[in-house]
């Protein structure tokens, strides 16, 4: 007579447990779910943006080209002497506007390759909503790619455990038998934390990749 109310209190502590569990990863998954779809946009916009750096770095070298070619045409006239001497000046004064030409697109094509940052206030050419110095590099927009694409596979992982937590923990309060639900229980907080840890470390990855659990020396955990 005394055994069915300590069953339903068991099955009571059992179901606070499970309830709270999956409160805890319903939130890191919503958070991760945040990351990953916020970071995955910006991985996009960087893809373009580096797309659209590199067409530009391409026009200023097809420029840089037909510029070094008018100006290789202007010496070799020079020099075959067969051009009349009062254009000769004329044609010096070009020649010498199409070398500042060609310096100025071998800046701007650094500028665009490197990140204004990276070549100096000195070697500013490119406006970017009319300021200088705002040019971000493609190389840059390369790491940053290639950062938030490490990222994004890391938010995976934590998606995916994160929701075997949930389905797991779904199972566990229907079951009732004990070793079941203990076994059960064990697992999604295993598979929780892991899942929660994923979710760290992605954003680690994105706001401070220096502390990212890979930098650290002797941190076991690879996630």
């Amino acid at each position: 007579m005394n055994e069915q109310p300590y069953d339903h209190l068991y099955d009571s502590r059992w179901e606070i447990r499970f309830g709270f569990a999956l409160a805890i990863f319903a939130a890191a998954l919503a958070i991760n779910e945040l990351g990953a779809g916020k970071f995955g946009d910006d991985e996009l916009k960087e893809t373009n943006e580096k797309s659209n750096a590199y067409m530009w770095y391409q026009s200023k070298g097809i420029k840089e080209s037909l510029a070094q070619g008018q100006h290789d045409l202007i010496l070799l006239l020079l020099k075959s002497e067969s051009i009349a001497p009062e254009k000769q000046e004329e044609l010096n004064q070009l020649a010498k506007g199409l070398e500042q030409q060609i310096q100025r697109y071998k800046k701007e094509k650094q500028e665009l390759l490197l990140g204004s940052e990276a070549v100096g206030p000195e070697n500013w050419t490119l406006e970017v909503h009319g300021e200088l110095g705002k040019v971000i590099g493609a190389r840059t927009r390369e790491q940053d790619i290639e950062r938030l694409a490490r990222a994004g596979d890391v938010f995976d992982l934590g998606t995916l455990c994160l929701q075997l937590c949930l389905a797991l923990g779904a199972i566990g309060l229907l079951l009732r038998i004990p070793q079941g639900r203990t076994a059960t229980f064990a697992t999604i907080m295993v598979i929780g934390v892991i899942g929660i840890l994923a979710t760290t470390r992605a954003y680690m990855i994105v706001f401070a990749p220096e502390l990212s659990p890979r930098t650290i020396p002797g941190l076991s955990l690879r996630i």
